[in-house]
């Protein structure tokens, strides 16, 4: 399962509703972290029957040296992940990941050993079923097994919550924008005039127009335990920022910095985005509370 439109579209729905969207994001890390674990017993299941020495190497020959297997499976196999082996070897090419990948795999299988050997009392035996198939793994086996599905799920949920942001940001502000029904004059997805930004600058969610100034907006769906998501908008010249949750020190340094901002999951919530409209003098209407859920309906179909 991938992030889809719908789940854009219900994530969006759910914060101008001020719910939490978390739920959709843990659902889809359940899914594929569920069919991963799947996918990967019935290939070890495969590959110890393949096995003739039945040494802990059978491991290392099909999930670490397979020639062809992806190198990010490669690489979470042996228990690391390519975000890591990128900083620790300022490269992700596949010779490096290979090496990298080889030599964290022995590390580990050496310190499983010696885990083992100095707790005799280790008991732990994986049984891997599949119809009337079965194999079992001894306590070093299922450790190395374990600690590459931990490894996964790590992954997925990094590459969840880092995906989400990206998908949701400039959609939600259109919604925004046309939920009060604001002009397509007033807003921009990125800044036209190029020469105006610096080669350097990261990319700004979108653009409000007002008195042809281009007033940066920034999205972050952040909780209230991420204060340095915050931290980005006295760096970037940010002018409105919009959050599913700030802390009270998050909007005092907002208020002194004039920044204007919206906390979705307050009791206002979206609503207050209209008081900023007003402020920039952006031409705006009302929408009717009374239909609100057809509303976003409709402009959610628009928007995608």
């Amino acid at each position: 399962m991938s992030l889809t439109k719908q789940i854009t579209k219900r994530i969006i729905k759910k914060l101008l509703n001020g719910d939490d969207y978390r739920v959709e994001i843990v659902s889809l890390i359940n899914a594929n972290f569920l069919q991963h674990a799947i996918d990967f017993f019935k290939k070890i299941v495969d590959a110890k029957l393949k096995n003739i020495e039945l040494t802990q190497d059978w491991y290392k020959r099909h999930f670490i040296l397979d020639p062809d297997m992806a190198k990010r499976d490669i690489a979470i196999n042996s228990g690391l992940n390519m975000k890591t082996i990128g900083n620790m070897y300022n490269s992700t090419k596949r010779e490096v990941v290979l090496e990298a990948s080889q030599n964290h795999y022995d590390s580990l299988s050496r310190n499983i050993g010696e885990l083992v050997d100095r707790d005799d009392n280790i008991d732990l035996s994986l049984t891997i079923r599949l119809k009337s198939v079965s194999v079992d793994l001894n306590v070093s086996e299922s450790l190395i097994v374990i600690n590459a599905l931990a490894v996964k799920r790590s992954a997925l949920r990094g590459g969840f919550w880092s995906a989400t942001g990206k998908r949701v940001e400039k959609p939600l502000m259109l919604s925004l924008c046309k939920l009060y029904r604001v002009s397509n004059d007033f807003y921009r997805l990125e800044d036209n005039d190029k020469t105006e930004i610096p080669p350097f600058e990261r990319e700004v969610d979108f653009y409000l127009v007002s008195n042809n100034k281009m007033n940066k907006c920034e999205v972050k769906l952040m909780g209230k335990g991420n204060p340095e998501s915050a931290d980005s908008v006295f760096a970037r010249d940010i002018s409105v920022f919009i959050a599913d949750k700030l802390s009270p020190t998050n909007n005092a340094q907002l208020d002194a910095s004039k920044v204007q901002w919206v906390e979705l999951r307050s009791e206002v919530g979206f609503r207050k985005f209209r008081e900023i409209l007003k402020n920039l003098r952006i031409p705006h209407r009302d929408f009717d509370e009374q239909n609100f859920d057809e509303t976003v309906e409709a402009v959610l179909s628009e928007v995608f």
